[in-house]
Parts: structure tokens; sequence; C-alpha cells
């Protein structure tokens, strides 16, 4: 038999008593952000570390931070073969609002083949994944093809806070030939990706202050700067009718997409007419020149995320607000640094300061862009791995999100990162009624076995 016919005929016969051992995972309320569950992240840590004992993991530890615990393990018997760091997140969201569930969070039900609980998705049910691949391995082979570290974290959820600290002190422990992390998605249903770049982020809060206080608008108006007004002036220095960011420098370093790439998104034939349908707008918008997936995935962006300053009750007040505020945030591409993107937001915003305010700027998390190449030897057989079990050609993508620990493990570490996740855009991760498909979940578990092979054939 093949490698991947006993793994299937493994995964087959073993299928019920895995999903009892992921509910049993997903009961845990390991909320990261939450003090009240600072219990319930170690209980998960402990989970996680004992099922790493079981699987004959040798160092397993759960080692403390300024924050909560880092589990490591290692397995290290493939003379002469790569290794392979393997991360994940045990943390989850908060559930709330809790009355929109149709299940209780964190008691898993299966409806539809579908398994719903709070971390389904993101990310126990993909962390898990790699244990029971790893569990399949050992027994249908009695070994491993690669050498394999395992590294899980319980603040994923609340930005990582304390990770990159971590992975700097370890850096010789942690030390492998790639990092893979599961906890990304699906281009669609049946059709798998592999990510391989994902946008960075920063952030700022703009505070505008006028008067001393609200003044008498009849009393005042013409005469006295209103600080809505002068905040409205420098939001709408930001971008052009088109979208395109007016930013002195902004586009400076900007990593240009290559040919290759514009052609394989091109070749994916997305559907902008239903994605128009989907989100409720009559068109779409943003820089020209560039398609939908080009502007979401590859290009950097500014927006405001929420502005807040004088009266908004029932009815009517006349005042000039003496307060005003915004806050905006960038996603960032290779190979945009966020503290000097915030260094040009605040020169911009200087000199476009309207007369009569103060302006005060604050900065919030910063996370860096992170891009392996997509022909990289890693990326495409992580490609070959997804299409042996899901029969159709693999799609390379980049993320318009951020995982900002990503682009730490590629500067700490100057490794390689693959993800290869499982999860769909449509399973409401951070949301009510959270799931994962099972689908997804059975075949993945062989798409990871089958890479772990590839990988061992690989020239390092």
């Amino acid at each position: 038999m093949s490698h991947l016919e006993k793994l299937d005929a493994y995964f087959a016969k073993n299928r019920e008593r895995h999903l009892e051992e992921l509910f049993e995972f997903l009961r845990i309320p390991s909320i990261s952000s939450l003090s009240e569950h600072k219990e319930d992240i170690k209980t998960a840590a402990n989970w996680l570390a004992d099922r790493l004992r079981k699987l004959n993991i040798e160092n397993v530890s759960v080692d403390e931070t300024a924050g909560h615990p880092v589990v490591y393990g290692e397995w290290l018997h493939a003379e002469g073969k790569p290794t392979i760091l393997l991360y994940g997140h045990y943390d989850v969201q908060p559930v709330d609002p809790l009355h929109l569930w149709d299940s209780e969070p964190f008691n898993p039900e299966i409806r539809d083949n579908k398994l719903y609980a709070r971390g389904a998705s993101d990310d126990k049910g993909q962390v898990f994944m790699h244990l029971k691949m790893i569990e399949a391995l050992f027994e249908t082979e009695g070994t491993l093809p690669v050498n394999v570290k395992f590294i899980y974290e319980g603040e994923e959820e609340i930005g990582s806070p304390n990770l990159p600290e971590y992975v700097e002190k370890n850096k010789e422990k942690l030390s492998a030939n790639l990092i893979l992390i599961s906890d990304t998605g699906l281009y669609a249903p049946g059709k798998p990706a592999v990510c391989y770049g994902l946008r960075g982020l920063t952030g700022i809060q703009i505070d505008i202050r006028g008067a001393k206080g609200d003044l008498h608008s009849g009393l005042y108006g013409g005469g006295v700067q209103n600080a809505i007004h002068a905040l409205a002036d420098i939001l709408a220095s930001f971008r052009d009718e088109h979208g395109t960011i007016q930013v002195e420098g902004f586009y400076d370093k900007v990593r240009p997409l290559t040919e290759e790439e514009r052609k394989a998104y091109s070749e994916l034939n997305f559907d902008e007419e239903a994605l128009k349908e989907e989100v409720g707008v009559n068109e779409l918008f943003g820089e020209q020149g560039y398609s939908y997936l080009e502007r979401t995935w590859a290009r950097p962006t500014l927006e405001v995320n929420g502005v807040f300053g004088g009266f908004s009750g029932e009815g009517i007040k006349t005042v000039l607000p003496a307060e005003a505020g915004a806050k905006i945030t960038c996603r960032l591409v290779p190979d945009q640094d966020p503290n000097e993107i915030v260094a040009l937001l605040k020169a911009h915003i200087e000199k476009h300061k309207p007369k009569g305010v103060n302006v005060t700027i604050s900065e919030f998390d910063k996370g860096a862009p992170y891009l392996t190449p997509f022909d990289h030897p890693l990326i495409q057989a992580a490609g070959r791995s997804y299409e042996r079990i899901y029969n159709v050609p693999t799609a390379f993508t980049r993320g318009g999100g951020s995982i900002p620990i990503v682009a730490s493990f590629d500067e700490i570490l100057s490794l390689p990162v693959v993800l290869m996740g499982f999860g769909l855009n449509s399973e409401n991760f951070h949301a009510p009624n959270e799931h994962f498909h099972l689908e997804n979940f059975d075949k993945g578990l062989r798409v990871l076995g089958d890479y772990l092979h590839e990988v061992a054939d690989l020239e390092f």
C-alpha cells in the first residue's frame, strides 16, 4: 500500500474517535482576551501538551511567558531529513453575542457534516489536524518521514504580544527548514489554495481638539474652527476619488506584482458580480489598473475604521464640537515598513492640519507584511499535495488580512513559511455559529500527511 492508502484507511477507521477527542479540545473555553478565562487557557495548553506526550513527542513543555503559555515539543529522529516547525494557536475569540448562536459555543455539535463550536475552524480544529496527522504516520509507518517541532501559542487572537520575544530567546531550539501553519482557508469550496503572502498592518488614532469646550453655533459659528470639519479635511486628503492614497512616499517601497502572479490571479476567474451581490453593493471600488484580487491581496490600503465627535442623539444640537477623532488602519505589502508608514502618515497630517485646532496622533500595534515567492519549491510541493487529495489544480493566493506572527517568524528565524489551511470564508470564525466543514477536515488530514512525504523528498 502507498502511504496515502495507509493514511486513508487509518483515518476512516479512527474518524469517530478523532472527532470525540476534538470535542474535548473544543469544550475548553480558552478565550485569551478575557481575564476570567486565564485558567481555561492553561487547561487548553496542558491538554495539548498531554496529547503530544501521548504521541511520544519528546521534550514537551508548557513554557510560561508574560502572558499565556507556549506549548513546545519535538521529534528529531529522521536522520538526514529536513525539520518542519508546526505552528498554531489554541486560544479563541469571545463568543458574544451569545443569543445569535444556534447551539452552545463550547458544546460542539455536528449538523449537515459541519462541526459547530468556537474554535472549530480558527484554529483548534486545524491544530488538532496536525496532531492526528502525526499520529497516523506513526501508526501506519512506525516513524515520520521528516523531523518535527511544535510551537502552539495562546495569544494569537490578541496579536501574539509575547511570542516574538519567546521566539527570539529560543531561536536555536526552534531552528528548522520551514514553518508549516494551518490557520488559513481554501480559495473556495472544493478549491484548495496555498497562501504564500499576507499583508501587514499598522494603525493610528487621530484626535482633534479645537476650543476648550463645545460652543453655541449661533454665537461662534463662522468664527471658530469646528473640530469635525477639521477632521473631515484631514480624512479627505488621504485618498483621491479612486481610492489612490495621496500620502507622499506611501507607495515608494511597494513591491510590484510579477506578470506570473497577475496571470495566476486572472486564471482564477474571480466572480466580481457574485461578490457585489454577496456584500450588497452596486459597484466595487479601488485603485485603478488593478483587479479586485490584486487590490485586496497585493496592494496597500488606508481605511477610516471609525469616526467620533459632536452630537449624535435624537434631534439637533446646535454646537461647534470641540473634539473629534478617527481611527485609521493601513494594510501593507512587501516591502513597506510599518514604522516608516506611520512616520509618513504623521507628516501628511501635519502638512494638512487646518488652522485653529491641535492634533494628537496615537499609534497602535504593527505587523510587517510577509511573502514567500509562489514558485518556491516548498510552496509548489504543498500545491501538489492538495491536488492529490482534492483532484483539482491548487490556487496560489495571497491573504488580504494579517497574521503578525508570520512576519515575526520570517524576520527572527529567516525560514520560509507555508500556509496550508482548510477553512472557508463562510465558516463564521470570530462570529456566532463558527463551524468547520468536516469534508475539509477529512481531506486536510490526508493532505498534511502527504506534504510531510513531499518535503522529505526535497533537497535542502
